[in-house]
């Protein structure tokens, strides 16, 4: 049985707008949450990127939804230690309904130390290193780590919740897949992609969790919809590795000019009509996902949320 979640983009919306989000998402129906973690939103218009620590401590005080991060970065911008000090935290404050969701990460978000964007097998090097070091410091104690990219001396965490802290792992490839399914406790993707999945579970993910995202832009006319979808995400549909390699949002304004109205209205559901979006979300309980974030684009949450509650949830339940 497949359980819905919502998208929260902390590039698109302040941390305000995000925890009012969450209450109205639990109102709705929802069982979960999903919190981007960004240094730099995507483009300018986009507008937001509050850290997401400080949103996640929020939202435990408001709903009693659980909360994944999707996904945090924890090898350059931010040292391994302080995510699982954070994680830790998050855990603590949430009741224990929290997983740390990981990936291999952005220039975007990574850069801004003037650190060297590694290739992508370092990076994944480099994250294995550091799902390792987080794990041996949820298990309590002093911890002395000299690693090949990590260092950490006589470092403890006091604060920690009763079970270690779920970590999940995203992936885009094949290799990225293969390490979530060898390390991680379960996987984070953001397309229907039922080869990707089978590909997790073979490589010993087995019945982990996979958790997937996606965007809808539910409006009261379809242009509308479309016009917010293509002048906020079509970044998301950018060819190749360039949501991994552009390092600033006006990089990725410019690249932008890849990805067409009409290419954005066939990914992306935009308008009133259920049967669209119902489409669109049921191409990934196709491909074998246990957990559907979905986001709104648009400004109109009044209209997606009561579409979600009397439209969409029924039909896909």
């Amino acid at each position: 049985m497949v359980s819905f979640g919502y998208f929260l983009a902390s590039e698109q919306f302040g941390p305000k707008e995000l925890v009012d989000q969450a209450r109205r998402a639990e109102r709705a129906g929802f069982e979960r949450l999903w919190i981007s973690d960004h240094f730099h939103p995507w483009t300018d218009a986009q507008g937001h990127s509050p850290f997401v620590w400080g949103t996640i401590g929020a939202l435990s005080q408001a709903t009693a939804l659980p909360v994944t991060t999707a996904v945090t970065c924890p090898t350059v911008r931010i040292h391994p230690a302080v995510i699982a000090q954070a994680a830790a935290t998050a855990a603590v404050q949430l009741d224990g309904g929290f997983v740390l969701g990981v990936g291999s990460g952005e220039a975007l978000n990574e850069h801004i130390f003037g650190d060297r964007w590694p290739a992508p097998a370092v990076r994944l090097e480099m994250l294995e290193e550091a799902v390792q070091l987080i794990r041996r410091m949820h298990r309590g104690g002093t911890v002395n780590h000299r690693g090949k990219h990590y260092e950490v001396q006589d470092a403890r965490i006091y604060t920690l919740p009763d079970q270690p802290v779920p970590i999940y792992l995203s992936g885009f490839g094949p290799q990225a897949t293969q390490l979530a399914a060898r390390i991680g406790d379960g996987f984070c993707t953001v397309v229907p992609d039922a080869d990707l999945v089978e590909t997790f579970r073979a490589a010993g993910g087995g019945d982990k969790p996979v958790q997937a995202g996606t965007k809808l832009s539910w409006s009261r006319d379809e242009e509308s919809g479309l016009d917010a979808a293509h002048q906020l995400w079509a970044t998301d549909l950018l060819p190749g590795q360039l949501n991994q390699t552009l390092p600033r949002p006006r990089d990725f304004e410019d690249a932008m000019s890849l990805v067409d109205r009409e290419t954005v209205r066939t990914n992306i559901a935009s308008g009133p009509d259920p049967e669209r979006h119902i489409r669109q979300l049921r191409q990934y309980l196709d491909a074998g996902v246990d957990e559907l974030y979905v986001q709104q684009i648009g400004p109109d949450l009044d209209g997606f949320f009561t579409a979600w509650e009397k439209e969409i949830m029924p039909a896909l339940q």
